[in-house]
C-alpha cells in the first residue's frame, strides 16, 4: 500500500497506516517528535505503530548529529532470529507438552536466570564474542557496574511480555525455530539512566515531551551512550545466541537427525549510522526492522497469528524499514480487562502454550491484525516464507 503523508510540526509524518487508525496519543507522540530540530526529512511510521514511551513503537526517526535514547526504547536490541530445521511436521510428537517443558528447562524465562554462566558450555564462537563484550564491562556506564554478575548469568535467558520461543511450521510443514527477546535487566538499566541523564541537559530545556530528549554528536554524553548503545546491541544478539545453542541441544536429544539451516537474524529497537538520500544519519528503528534491498527479516504476528520471513525492498521513503510485528491494539492493563481465560484458550487453539492469568495480556486478540499489517506494507517487503506456531514458550 501506498503511505500516507500528514502534515508534522516541522517536518511531514509518512504513514504506512491509515491516520483513522492511529490512536491520537500516538499521532500527538509523532507530531511531538516531528518538532525536533535534529529530525530529518520525515518521521517514517509503520503499520504497526502504536504509543510507546517518548517516541511511538512502530517508529523509524533519523536524526543529523544527535540520537534520542527514548527513540530506541528500554529493550536496546531487542530482536528476532528465526532458524529451519529439516524436521517435518510429522516428525514431532502427538503431544508437545513434554517438550515445551524440556524448553522451559533449559532456558530460564520472566525474571529468572541461569544458575551457572550459560555461555561458557556453548561454541568456541559464542565464547569468544562473550569474552569481547565481558573485556568492555568495565568501560559502560557507573550506574550498571554493580550488575556484572546479574548479566552474566541472564545471558541466555528469555525475559517476559512480549518475548517468546516458538516452534512452527511453514506452509510445506517444515519446522523452525522462532526466537524474540531482548538485552534483558542490563540494557533495560543502561537506557533508563542514558534517559535521564539526556533529560538534564540545558540544549534540552524546551523539548515538547522531555522523554524526547537527545545528545548531541560531538559531545562526551554522546559518545558514552553510543558505546553503551553499541555494548547493549552485542549483548542482546549474544544473549539470543546462546538461547538458540540451548534450544538446538534440547532439540538434537530428542530428534537426532535434526539439521539446521541458515540463521535469520535482525534487531527491532536499535541505532545505526547510515546514508539516506545523501545524508550521514542516526537512525533509530523502534519496533522497526531494516528492510534493506535483498535484506532477510522476520515479522511475527502473535501468540495465535502467522509469522513471515520477508525480503526487503529497500524503500527509500521508510528509511528502507518495515515492521517489527503486528504491533499492539491494547494496553496491558486494557487486555487483562477486556479478554478472559476462555478468549485465550480459543485464541490459541492448537498451540501447546501456557493459556493462564500469568499470560492474558498477551492474548492475540490484543494485538493487531497480522495480515493486513502486511498488506500495508507491501511496499516494503515481500513475504518470503509463512510460519505458524505449534509451540510457544512464553515468560
Amino acid at each position: 500500500m501506498p503511505s500516507t503523508l500528514i502534515k508534522g510540526d516541522r517536518v511531514p509524518i509518512r504513514l504506512w497506516a491509515q491516520p483513522a487508525e492511529v490512536e491520537p496519543e500516538a499521532l500527538s507522540q509523532l507530531r511531538a517528535v516531528s518538532s525536533l530540530p535534529w529530525v530529518a526529512h520525515h518521521v517514517a511510521v509503520m503499520p504497526d505503530v502504536h504509543v510507546g514511551k517518548g517516541a511511538t513503537v512502530g517508529s523509524v526517526i533519523a536524526l543529523r548529529g544527535a540520537v534520542a535514547p527514548a527513540a530506541v526504547g528500554v529493550d536496546i536490541g531487542c530482536g528476532m532470529a528465526a532458524l529451519p530445521t529439516n524436521l517435518t511436521a510429522k516428525d514431532l510428537p502427538d503431544g508437545l507438552d513434554k517438550l515445551r517443558s524440556a524448553i522451559e528447562a533449559a532456558v530460564p524465562v520472566g525474571f529468572e536466570q541461569h544458575g551457572k554462566e550459560a555461555w561458557r558450555n556453548g561454541s568456541e564462537r559464542t565464547a569468544q564474542r562473550a569474552g569481547a563484550l565481558w573485556q568492555r564491562f568495565g568501560q559502560l556506564s557507573d550506574a550498571v557496574q554493580g550488575l556484572a554478575g546479574k548479566a552474566r548469568h541472564q545471558l541466555g535467558t528469555l525475559g517476559g511480555g512480549n518475548h517468546f520461543i516458538e516452534l512452527c511450521l511453514d506452509t510445506e510443514q517444515q519446522v523452525w525455530l522462532l526466537l524474540h527477546s531482548g538485552s534483558r535487566n542490563i540494557g533495560k538499566v543502561l537506557a533508563e539512566h542514558h534517559m535521564a541523564r539526556a533529560r538534564k541537559l540545558f540544549h534540552n530545556r524546551e523539548l515538547p515531551d522531555p522523554d524526547l530528549a537527545v545528545f548531541l554528536e560531538g559531545t562526551p554524553p554522546f559518545e558514552e551512550y553510543r558505546h553503551d548503545l553499541y555494548w547493549a546491541q552485542e549483548y542482546a544478539a549474544l544473549n539470543r545466541a546462546v538461547m538458540l545453542e540451548l534450544l538446538q541441544r534440547v532439540l538434537r536429544q530428542r530428534f537426532p537427525q535434526i539439521q539446521f539451516g541458515e540463521l535469520i537474524s535482525c534487531h527491532h529497537n536499535y541505532v545505526a549510522e547510515e546514508t539516506h538520500f545523501g545524508d550521514q544519519l542516526l537512525v533509530t528503528r523502534k519496533g522497526a526492522i531494516r528492510a534493506g534491498k535483498g535484506e532477510l527479516g522476520i515479522i511475527p504476528g502473535s501468540m495465535g497469528a502467522r509469522s513471515f520471513i520477508v525480503r526487503g525492498r529497500g524503500s527509500p521513503l521508510s528509511f528502507e524499514s518495515a515492521s517489527h510485528g503486528a504491533g499492539r491494539r491494547m494496553s496491558r492493563a486494557r487486555a487483562r480487562k477486556s479478554f478472559t481465560l476462555a478468549d485465550l484458550r480459543q485464541q490459541t487453539h492448537g498451540v501447546e502454550c501456557r493459556k493462564d492469568a500469568g499470560v492474558l495480556d498477551e492474548v492475540p486478540g490484543a494485538y493487531k491484525d497480522i495480515e493486513q499489517v502486511m498488506a500495508q506494507q507491501s511496499d516494503l517487503v515481500e513475504i518470503v516464507t509463512e510460519l505458524k506456531q505449534v509451540l510457544c514458550v512464553k515468560g
